[in-house]
């Protein structure tokens, strides 16, 4: 079954989730073909381990607080932070406490053959 999406003018909430923090599941807020926000629910003690994609991304820090490893260098985020990352840059993510992040992806444009 997939999840719904928020469409077009949808307000969407991004506030803590506070004791709902551990039932939470990561999921997208939204999809287009040029951009995906999704929420990734991360329990203390779990992450993503390193790795890239093609566009740029943006990580913000909603809730609790996540070890970022990227450009050579390991940074702690906590709520109200945000990073930015060039597409292609390898990153990973640690959870120190259960924590939340707005996660944005940029798809880079590509262009179609013949145009």
């Amino acid at each position: 079954m997939a999840l719904p999406h928020a469409s077009s003018g949808q307000l969407i909430d991004i506030n803590p989730l506070g004791p709902r923090l551990d039932e939470a599941h990561s999921n997208a807020l939204f999809k287009t073909s040029q951009l995906e926000l999704m929420r990734l629910v991360l329990p203390r003690g779990k992450g993503l381990p390193e790795h890239t994609v093609p566009g740029a991304v943006t990580i913000q820090c909603i809730e609790g607080e996540i070890e970022l490893e990227a450009h050579g260098r390991t940074q702690n985020m906590r709520p109200g932070q945000l990073v930015y990352l060039a597409g292609g840059e390898p990153h990973a993510l640690h959870a120190l406490e259960d924590s939340s992040v707005l996660l944005t992806l940029l798809f880079p444009h590509t262009e179609h053959a013949g145009n």
